[in-house]
């Protein structure tokens, strides 16, 4: 069959059903393909990093595997900063880029969009993806396709195929496995000698600690293992904390959560329970400095589990080929004691704020979006960079929604095209939280959303300029930027576009943006010098140890 009617009965094979990506030359045959078969629904926006943003969000919040189709060069090198975030965070992407036809690579011709060599891009790619891949022959063409939507799928990061343009329609040669196979893809393999020494060990340890604690990391989310860690806690009884990467991926309503850990940026009563545990199960955790607040571990080798790409670590015994799902599955099996520790959660937020204004207070919004969600408790929150980032941390998402950040890579602009993917990939309408830096980047994308059918609503924190870094910068000049006219852009754009300059404006415009079918925007006006409680604390402790540094 045709190379580019077997990718499409590939992909739908798989599950997939939306293609996110925007046409080009070299990919147009490709691209046209995707369009005129029925199961896939091509989603076009402005600009490539928004394509790779929003199938990021797509994959994300689905728990699916996220498709991009870029061209090649303009498109492909466009795309690659997505695709570094996906790679950073473990989230599954396939990148397909068409390419140079067969002449021109055998021939070296120059061919427009080229950068340095015909190769550059696959090359570039390779640095940010689990497998990287040039289809050139008809015979293997299946055979490496399915290799690296394998390899993707094992490891829960991006995949590159480039597709010579004229390969799209030569016949090639499917083997019978592929025609046979149900369309499962693989998950890690785990030695189960290893597996089961693990959990004897680990189960041991937890039935003599006193005070054990669990600390949910990303991979346990991404690996699908997030209902057994849920049971987990449940059988175990203890207090249960997320890093700021896995915000969402624990239910933030658990009788047993904490709320997020971020080392000393956490909230007093969260560090106090770090501190007094004698042993640590710590799931998929990634060590970032984000994680860990601009410094070294409070967590000590000596009272700690943990488990992280396929190791699980018992204080100084390594295992090695062991997954976090079987390791959690095979605890599971084992019998543990269980507490009956009572919990509070908390965040950074003070127990009271004042709502008036002008102009809007960081607290007093959060505080607000807090409670707009316990009223509508079916809504996605996704959060942008910067203050939006550090922010989110204090956002409570009820269990019915879902929370979604880049909570390590932390590139501006992901939100609203991570937004619209999520409600293409969820139904949930979304909430964004975004600054006027993030929007000016990629915010003009929430225009697609009338004709895409969807209604976020987006908070966009108007501070006027790069807020974040203005308590450690003399320049101020520096961080400024334009200021737009951002609801009555809304309204140009088939939305409904409000402005806010108190907490009971902002209030009364969340009201009406819920009643809304139309996508909304909310303009509120921050106090300039204002912060969310974790940011000012964060940028100060990077600048000091970049000044240490120096």
């Amino acid at each position: 069959m045709p190379l580019g009617n077997f990718l499409v009965a590939y992909l739908r094979k798989i599950g997939v059903r939306h293609v996110f990506g925007i046409p080009g030359d070299l990919v147009i045959h490709l691209f046209m393909t995707f369009g005129r078969t029925r199961g896939l629904d091509v989603i076009t926006l402005s600009h490539e990093p928004s394509v790779g943003f929003a199938a990021d969000g797509y994959a994300r919040s689905t728990g699916g595997l996220g498709v991009v189709c870029v061209t090649y060069g303009a498109g492909g090198f466009n795309v690659i900063n997505p695709i570094a975030g996906a790679y950073a965070e473990r989230v599954p992407l396939l990148v397909l880029s068409g390419g140079p036809g067969e002449d021109e690579y055998r021939l070296g011709t120059l061919i427009h969009h080229q950068a340095k060599a015909i190769e550059s891009q696959v090359r570039m790619f390779r640095e940010v993806t689990c497998a990287a891949r040039v289809i050139a022959d008809p015979r293997t063409a299946a055979e490496e396709i399915d290799e690296v939507v394998r390899a993707i799928w094992l490891h829960r990061q991006p995949g590159y195929i480039e597709i010579h343009r004229d390969m799209v329609t030569r016949p090639i040669a499917v083997p019978r496995r592929l025609i046979a196979w149900d369309g499962r893809l693989p998950r890690p393999k785990s030695d189960p000698r290893k597996v089961a020494e693990a959990a004897d060990e680990a189960a041991a340890w937890l039935n003599r600690s006193k005070r054990p604690m669990v600390l949910v990391g990303i991979e346990p989310y991404r690996f699908g293992a997030k209902k057994d860690v849920v049971s987990l806690v449940d059988r175990l009884g203890c207090a249960c904390a997320a890093s700021v990467l896995a915000k969402g991926a624990f239910p933030m309503e658990h009788p047993q959560y904490l709320g997020v850990y971020a080392g000393p940026f956490s909230p007093p009563a969260i560090r106090r329970r770090v501190r007094e545990a004698d042993l640590i199960l710590s799931l998929g955790t990634l060590l970032t400095d984000i994680e860990l607040g601009q410094q070294s571990p409070e967590i000590s080798r000596e009272k700690s589990i943990w488990t992280i790409h396929n190791r699980v670590r018992i204080r100084f015994h390594n295992y090695n080929d062991v997954s976090e799902r079987d390791f959690i599955q095979a605890l599971l099996k084992r019998p543990l004691t269980r507490r009956a520790e009572s919990v509070d959660y908390h965040d950074n937020l003070p127990g009271r704020v004042e709502d008036d204004g002008p102009p809007v207070k960081m607290a007093a919004l959060l505080k607000t979006l807090n409670a707009f969600l316990v009223e509508h408790p079916r809504t996605a929150v996704v959060v942008d960079s910067g203050d939006s980032l550090f922010g989110g941390i204090e956002i409570k998402v009820p269990s019915a929604g879902l929370y979604m950040a880049q909570g390590f890579y932390a590139s501006m602009g992901y939100s609203v095209p991570g937004a619209l993917g999520a409600q293409l990939g969820t139904g949930l309408r979304p909430l964004i939280l975004c600054g006027d830096g993030s929007f000016q980047m990629t915010g003009v994308e929430i225009a697609h959303a009338v004709r895409l059918g969807l209604n976020p609503i987006v908070v966009l924190l108007n501070n006027g300029g790069w807020g974040i870094f203005r308590p450690i910068t003399r320049q101020k000049k520096l961080l400024e930027l334009p200021s737009w006219p951002y609801a009555r852009f809304a309204r140009l754009w088939g939305g409904t576009g409000m402005r806010v300059s108190s907490v009971p404006e902002l209030r009364h415009a969340l009201k009406v943006a819920a009643g809304e079918r139309r996508f909304v925007l909310i303009e509120a006006m921050i106090d300039p010098q204002d912060l969310s409680p974790v940011s000012r604390r964060y940028i100060e402790a990077a600048a000091k140890r970049a000044k240490m540094a120096a």
